[in-house]
């Protein structure tokens, strides 16, 4: 069974659904807002958690890149979201793929270690994205 991360966004799950298809070529497979969900005899608001949401915020969501799955939604609608204690990684096998990935979450964010051939790998560098979220892009070496 696979692990998956699970990103909450501020309220902007939306455009950065948008963002990621654009940037890395995610695709979406699914996605149901606070509107589309079944209404609980006991809540008004339809939301399990008793939290209330617009009806047009992302209750749930899934975007595939690169071949993985990372879910999103609305899951706090005060200030901006903050990520910290992890990093999503993309690798692929073709320099040009990830330097255009890695330009792409750039632009509007933050390279915290601008793109470069290391030791290990034909292509490196790590960006905060403009969502605040981290990510490596890793053409590694093969042996």
């Amino acid at each position: 069974m696979p692990l998956s991360p699970y990103i909450s966004f501020a309220g902007n799950c939306e455009e950065a659904i948008a963002y990621y298809q654009q940037a890395v070529g995610a695709e979406l497979l699914y996605k149901m807002t606070f509107g589309d969900m079944p209404k609980d005899d006991n809540s008004e608001e339809g939301c399990p958690s008793g939290m209330q949401f617009p009806d047009s915020a992302i209750a749930h969501s899934n975007v595939r890149i690169a071949g993985s799955d990372i879910m999103m939604s609305d899951g706090t609608l005060s200030g901006n979201g903050t990520y910290a204690g992890f990093t999503l990684v993309l690798d692929t096998q073709d320099v040009a793929e990830g330097k255009r990935w890695f330009d792409s979450l750039a632009a509007g964010g933050t390279v915290d270690m601008a793109w470069q051939e290391t030791f290990w790998a034909h292509g490196f560098g790590k960006v905060t994205d403009k969502f605040g979220v981290p990510w490596m892009i890793n053409v590694v070496k093969q042996p």
